[in-house]
């Protein structure tokens, strides 16, 4: 019995069903009216798509369990790890830096919008080193290494990831001044569509949503995102609003003349869940162990995936500028 209870507490934590069954069981309605009873009404929504999205792609003969595979195992592998590591970052953080806030903002709708766009600048920069520093790639890349895309890949983080970006964003929104409930809200707000854009072709075969995806980033640019064609790497990160993207250049539209590939640019054994939650890191030490110096060492630690001390780079920056040298006519 022991076993079934605690199968039944996974399956509803999984789903996140307990704030709405809470509301239900005391009949209190009115909760759907606040930030609270909102959050726990929509948590269900990104869990129960991916298994609408898992039922379409069986019944269409396109299910795989290799597409899934690696994103499970991770998903049970941190469940058992956070059972033994709990690191209240964002807690820290507001602890720490909220006394040296440039200003203090208020609970209005134009505070909202001036802390989303801090907190997009907070994303993107996270976003943004964990692409470009070999150390941050390493935590990064199990998100990357699935060969196709799904709803399943919301949850496959290495553990150290989330307190890295955490870290990182809410010392940044705090120090400009994003005040904590109306950080938490913009968390609710961007966790709900950044779990949506990685919504698949199962479920969603065109996903530029029209004329939204001129204003905003769509899963059509997400998935640009996940792909290793020289074309998209590095490309499009931020989340919902595609402001830094477009100041720093980094924004890329999906191509229909360039089919996405997804995954990353290393060989890699296919599903293998190991390879893609330790492989970056593995790969890393050998590096590190035999580099010639102790500069190089260093190097290779913080210079961005790709880099080598003999000069024979295979970095994003390299692979993509002799691409598009490929393509000049």
């Amino acid at each position: 019995m022991e076993i079934l209870e605690t199968l039944y507490r996974e399956i509803v934590g999984f789903f996140s069903f307990s704030g709405l069954i809470e509301i239900i069981q005391t009949d209190n309605y009115k909760a759907l009216l606040t930030q609270d009873g909102i959050g726990k009404a929509l948590a269900p929504l990104i869990p129960v798509l991916l298994v609408i999205e898992l039922i379409r792609a069986f019944f269409f003969q396109r299910l795989s369990f290799t597409q899934y595979k690696i994103a499970f195992f991770t998903y049970i592998f941190n469940r058992v790890i956070s059972r033994f590591i709990s690191i209240g970052m964002v807690g820290i953080c507001i602890g720490l830096f909220e006394p040296y806030a440039i200003f203090k903002s208020e609970f209005t709708w134009y505070w909202f919008i001036y802390g989303y766009v801090v907190w997009e600048f907070a994303h993107f920069v996270y976003h943004y080193l964990g692409h470009k520093v070999r150390l941050f790639w390493c935590l990064h890349s199990t998100h990357h290494a699935s060969e196709s895309m799904n709803l399943s890949i919301t949850y496959a983080h290495f553990f150290l990831e989330g307190p890295y970006a955490d870290i990182i964003r809410t010392t940044i929104c705090i120090l400009m001044g994003v005040n904590p409930p109306l950080l938490f809200l913009i968390m609710f707000v961007d966790g709900t569509w950044g779990a949506f854009i990685h919504i698949g072709e199962n479920l969603m075969k065109d996903a530029r949503l029209g004329f939204l995806n001129k204003i905003i980033l769509t899963p059509s640019h997400h998935r640009v995102h996940h792909a290793r064609n020289p074309l998209y790497m590095d490309t499009n990160f931020c989340n919902l609003l595609n402001i830094w993207d477009k100041v720093f250049g980094t924004l890329q539209d999906e191509k229909h003349e360039e089919k996405i590939e997804y995954g990353i640019t290393r060989p890699m054994k296919s599903g293998d869940f190991w390879d893609a939650y330790f492989g970056e890191i593995i790969l890393l030490a050998k590096d590190v162990y035999h580099a010639p110096t102790l500069k190089d060492k260093v190097l290779y630690i913080f210079m961005p995936p790709g880099w080598h001390h003999s000069g024979e780079h295979k970095t994003a920056s390299v692979v993509k500028k002799e691409y598009f040298a490929t393509q000049k006519p």
